[in-house]
């Protein structure tokens, strides 16, 4: 017989992935033709490369009702890189343009704890809900509090971590050389990103299954 667990499975990590790797991967691609064949100005590229996550949002928005998180992070980042280049092309603020959007993003989602839902539980109902039924089912999870504290604390994590990235790439530009630096900052950005993502799932998965545990318990 099926238990609760079996018919509420913990998330895959490895769609997230594929999602982040698919709209990072993309616009990449997209800049580099564009410098080689469209034009060598910056802006121009940055402008091309926006073009799929822009897309993708928009159609996520038509099929979904909701937009693609990733893919609207992923527009930001290089509108952010596009106000960087507009703002000057010193070396220190070519190397920390893609922290000034991860700490935009922390601090966004400190933010977002003033606000009725923190942002954490948006990119949760973004991977969790794909029909109507599970939507709704998601959206009144909201009224459990620990479901609340849930929600906050992961908001609270991931603005701790891209704030924190942001404090020590500024230090890592201005205590070491720029090679140090472009080969630590992807390095430091992605593992902390892959353990936070790890981190969050293991978590909801222990609240989900405090739900169900509770769920079973009032209807015994």
């Amino acid at each position: 017989m099926e238990t609760p667990s079996t018919r509420q499975p913990r998330p895959a990590i490895a769609p997230v992935v594929w999602d982040i790797i698919l709209n990072a991967a993309v616009p990449i691609i997209l800049y580099k033709l564009s410098k080689r064949f469209v034009s060598p100005s910056e802006l121009t590229a940055l402008i091309i490369a926006t073009l799929f996550p822009l897309a993708k949002s928009i159609f996520t928005l038509a099929r979904r009702k909701q937009l693609d998180p990733i893919a609207v992070l992923v527009l930001l980042g290089i509108v952010t890189s596009g106000v960087a280049l507009l703002l000057g092309g010193s070396p220190r603020l070519l190397l920390l343009r893609e922290s000034l959007f991860t700490g935009a993003l922390g601090l966004a989602c400190f933010f977002s704890l003033l606000l009725s839902r923190p942002m954490m539980f948006y990119f949760g109902r973004y991977f969790n809900a794909n029909d109507p039924q599970q939507l709704a089912r998601f959206d009144a999870s909201w009224q459990i509090p620990y479901v609340r504290f849930a929600h906050r604390l992961i908001t609270i994590v991931w603005g701790c971590v891209y704030v924190g990235e942001l404090l020590v790439r500024v230090i890592l530009i201005y205590k070491t050389s720029t090679a140090v630096v472009l080969f630590v900052s992807p390095i430091l950005l992605g593992a902390l990103t892959i353990a936070t993502i790890i981190w969050t799932f293991s978590y909801a998965h222990r609240i989900r299954e405090r739900a169900i545990a509770l769920s079973r318990a009032a209807s015994a």
